[in-house]
């Protein structure tokens, strides 16, 4: 009776480790992310230091951040309901070599504008599923975003429905219209560049 008992419950306890497993690495990986984060954030409130019997102050050594996409998404996953606007969940993205980025996630287009028939976004309901491609360059402490593609539960739209969804979610007292996709950032943190690889990003702070 022990044996069918232990069989049967052997591939349980196995996914159970599994899962287990696989949850711990997420929070290490958010763990992680969220101290790369506080690294970013503290430099871009560092001042230069100054000497007493120096003029000028002296401008610190450029600082290289490096995080990964696993690492990115394991926070959304972990932090994310703490920080996300309502209505948004389940973030991800694909990082790869020339700025090129993949990004998904899940939107509640109840709470997003639905202004007339006419407007595209009446035509969805509920979550959906939105998914975006384009690229993101970051010179000079200016950033840039290039649309290529976009989806909304799996059918493509323009880049101007993707901008309802995107003002919608990111309004806010100092973006009272939320952000335009088509016009240059500021990068924040004293960040003066954003380099990619396949699977990783690297901010350069001055």
């Amino acid at each position: 009776m022990f044996r069918v008992v232990l069989l049967v419950s052997l591939p349980a306890l196995l996914l159970s480790a599994s899962g287990q497993a696989t949850q711990d690495r997420s929070k290490a990986d958010a763990d992680l992310m969220r101290k790369k984060l506080a690294t970013i954030v503290a430099r871009g409130e560092q001042k230069p230091a100054q000497k007493p019997e120096q003029k000028t102050a002296q401008k610190p050594s450029p600082l290289r951040t490096t995080f990964t996409d696993r690492e990115a998404n394991a926070y959304f996953k972990v932090d994310g309901p703490d920080f996300l606007p309502p209505g948004v969940e389940s973030p991800e993205v694909t990082i790869d070599e020339g700025g090129k980025v993949s990004a998904r996630a899940t939107v509640d287009l109840d709470k997003a504008l639905k202004t007339s028939v006419f407007n595209p976004l009446s035509w969805f309901g509920g979550k959906t599923e939105v998914t975006a491609v384009g690229v993101v360059h970051g010179e000079n402490g200016k950033g840039t975003l290039q649309v290529e593609r976009a989806t909304l539960s799996g059918v493509s739209i323009p880049k101007s429905v993707l901008q309802q969804v995107v003002s919608y979610y990111t309004r806010s007292p100092e973006m009272p219209n939320g952000f335009n996709i088509d016009e240059p950032f500021e990068l924040p943190s004293k960040i003066q560049s954003v380099g990619t690889a396949k699977g990783q990003a690297t901010v350069v702070q001055q």
